[in-house]
């Protein structure tokens, strides 16, 4: 077989399976490394291990900042929820009325009485430039890269989620617990994943609660934990050329990530029945709300970022509202409309709960889509739709730490496009880092070996920070 067949990029490089140990070890070495990715989950011992690292070195504690992006899969319509035109013509203004908030002169969608209740809380982004954004496989806004969009570049796919940056580059906040968890994944191509970074980067598909952690029947908690006490046995035969002491470490390390599966505190986490009822009722049946709930616990316990897609659909998504004749996501009145005040109670019911555990300081609440919708109504033949519209959307956000109650931008009187101060991708993607203390200036290494800064083009949004 020709040499260079194997020399492709792998998500096991960060155990260092090829690099050279000694003479008669290197199968050896190579074959227990690439194999200790399979117990657990290669990335928990590595976090575990920088974790420990940390405290060794006397750093202080880290505050438990972390992201729940509330992901609006299909491209929400800024026009009728965020950045209503009350005096434009009904074909701009929609079908829908606006209501007064708790800001003065600063107006909502009808359908959006609890957010408009708790601006003070919440600030809305009316000019965002999504351009370059598109439906999946696209994850432009996810990863803050105007260059992850592979239907137009072949490498689009490969730029990290903004939370897999997250979890490269800064690790849970408690190593029991993964540091980036994807909830409703109907489709993954609705999800930013790690790329350049390595599958280990990928987020933990956190849905089928109550069975998360179950084993292969094949493979039960006491079959795991003797492989690994195999796996030890062997190592122990030629421990004594380990002069560092890193095998022990990966022993450790090793096993407090077993445990993290075969243990109950995850499960307990991922287990909604631990709820008091009462929270369960207030955050409501639907399924999405029953997610944030989870996301909200999952946060609690030392995950750093939530991706939950407000999604019932595959492939486009739920919020690609084209028109009532235009299967399956409907128009404006019969598609967004049911929408509303399930988003309207989701978002409301997080940021309340949050706030009154003293967590909002620490978890910033992203919602958004991929874009917004054209400011006139009835494309493609239709009397109540509208198409995707890239050249300006809307979003929320909440907690953080951040400076809420305040409207950022604008877009111009038909809501065709941005009026006055854009925010990029790029600025979103500096905005998250910036609350989790990560360098703007941070690089990491492509396939290719190449360096790629974690932001292009953007800075933390100066009327937040």
């Amino acid at each position: 077989m020709p040499a260079d067949l194997h020399t492709h990029r792998h998500a096991f490089e960060s155990l260092g399976a090829r690099r050279r140990e000694g003479l008669m070890l290197l199968g050896r070495r190579s074959m227990l490394k690439a194999g200790l990715a399979g117990m657990a989950g290669l990335s928990v011992p590595r976090l575990l291990r920088f974790h420990s690292q940390a405290l060794a070195a006397g750093q202080t504690a880290k505050r438990r900042k972390s992201v729940i992006l509330l992901w609006m899969a299909g491209g929400p319509s800024h026009i009728d929820m965020l950045d209503v035109k009350p005096d434009a013509p009904s074909e701009i203004r929609g079908p829908f009325s606006s209501i007064q908030t708790r800001l003065p002169g600063v107006r909502l969608c009808e359908h959006l009485p609890k957010m408009a209740a708790m601006l003070d809380k919440l600030t809305i982004i009316r000019s965002v430039d999504a351009l370059g954004s598109n439906h999946q496989p696209n994850t432009v806004l996810q990863t803050g890269n105007r260059a992850a969009a592979p239907r137009i570049n072949r490498e689009g796919d490969k730029y990290p989620a903004i939370a897999s940056v997250v979890s490269r580059f800064r690790g849970p906040n408690d190593p029991g617990m993964p540091p980036y968890v994807a909830l409703n994944v109907r489709d993954k191509t609705h999800f930013a994943w790690g790329g350049f970074l390595g599958k280990q980067y990928d987020p933990f598909v956190g849905d089928n609660v109550g069975r998360l952690f179950d084993l292969p029947k094949s493979l039960d908690v006491p079959r795991l934990r003797q492989r690994q006490s195999l796996r030890t046995q062997l190592d122990a035969l030629r421990r004594d050329l380990d002069l560092s002491g890193s095998m022990d470490a990966l022993d450790r390390f090793e096993q407090q990530a077993i445990e993290m599966v075969a243990g109950k505190r995850a499960q307990q986490v991922f287990d909604l029945s631990k709820e008091p009822e009462a929270v369960r009722q207030r955050y409501g049946k639907h399924d999405w709300c029953q997610k944030a709930l989870l996301a909200r616990r999952l946060v609690q316990a030392g995950v750093n970022f939530v991706t939950l897609d407000l999604s019932n659909h595959r492939n486009s998504g739920t919020w690609d509202t084209h028109g009532d004749n235009i299967p399956p996501y409907g128009g404006i009145t019969h598609g967004l409309g049911p929408l509303l005040p399930v988003f309207d109670h989701l978002i409301t019911t997080l940021v309340s709960d949050l706030d009154e555990r003293g967590l909002l300081d620490d978890v910033l609440v992203m919602a958004m889509g991929e874009f917004g919708r054209t400011p006139r109504m009835g494309t493609q033949g239709s009397t109540d739709g509208r198409n995707h519209w890239p050249y300006v959307m809307s979003m929320t956000l909440a907690g953080g730490g951040l400076r809420h109650g305040q409207v950022i931008g604008a877009s111009e009187r038909d809501g065709g496009h941005i009026k006055d101060r854009p925010v990029t991708p790029g600025d979103l993607a500096a905005t998250i880092y910036h609350h989790f203390g990560i360098p703007l200036d941070t690089t990491y290494l492509d396939f290719r070996g190449r360096p790629r800064y974690i932001v292009l083009n953007g800075q933390p949004i100066r009327e937040l920070v």
